[in-house]
């Protein structure tokens, strides 16, 4: 996880980072070890600072991972509302009800084609 760019591991301490924490070049299309979380956090991310549109450009790169991030954000925003972790709810539910408009944003999108080689 901590090659994966999620954790940090230090005198017997572990924590998930933060979202400001996360990578700025991360790419779900390249990145081999998704985690659901991670995916998660960087669509809220870039909800946050790309809007809805750039939020469908990164669900379309995820394919069926956006589902369960969008299963696990509604889960997490329970947790928050319980807890009393204002912020953090208001982060998760931003995606759940932003979702129905990021998927069919993300639906418009055609992938861009591939070239493929010969030998």
């Amino acid at each position: 996880m901590v090659n994966g760019g999620i954790l940090t591991a230090k005198s017997g301490k572990v924590r998930l980072l933060r979202r400001d924490e996360l990578s700025d070049n991360w790419n779900p299309a390249t990145d081999t070890r998704t985690s659901d979380w991670e995916a998660t956090q960087y669509l809220i991310r870039t909800l946050d600072q790309k809007g809805e549109t750039g939020t469908a450009i990164m669900l379309s790169q995820l394919g069926s991972c956006g589902e369960i991030a969008r299963d696990l954000a509604y889960r997490l925003y329970n947790i928050c509302d319980r807890k009393s972790w204002t912020q953090e709810a208001i982060a998760y539910n931003s995606l759940v009800i932003s979702w129905a408009e990021i998927s069919r944003l993300a639906a418009e999108i055609k992938p861009e084609p591939v070239q493929g080689e010969l030998f």
